[in-house]
């Protein structure tokens, strides 16, 4: 077993529970630790052992397209979305995170972490 990470993905969406928040838009990020076997891929060298960044990273994108309320409903999608499109992944874990969130005060990002 090990992980497969990606950090620090950026997007600009409209996702948020006020009406001005999908309007105006936000910059979000996410970071996945995506835990499988990948000892096929480690003695191999072959993609087929493992999962494709990039296709992980489109996965994602799309899902970010799609306007939401909750940064909660979006983490689950995400997680549904990589485990339909790579079944054999044991665990995947999802941080979504809005930066200058609308709270009265200073706060760079809020964030949900989800894993199943």
């Amino acid at each position: 077993m090990g992980t497969v990470s990606l950090e620090g993905m950026e997007f600009y969406a409209r996702h948020g529970y006020y009406e001005e928040e999908r309007i105006i838009g936000n910059k979000y990020s996410v970071d996945i630790h995506i835990e499988l076997d990948f000892d096929l891929a480690a003695e191999s060298d072959k993609l087929e052992g493992t999962v494709n960044y990039e296709r992980i990273y489109a996965i994602i994108a799309d899902v970010m397209s799609i306007d939401a309320l909750l940064l909660e409903h979006l983490a689950h999608k995400i997680i549904q979305s990589v485990k339909k499109e790579y079944p054999k992944i044991s665990k995947v874990t999802v941080k979504v995170s809005k930066h200058n969130p609308p709270i009265r005060g200073l706060c760079q990002r809020a964030s949900v972490m989800l894993s199943a």
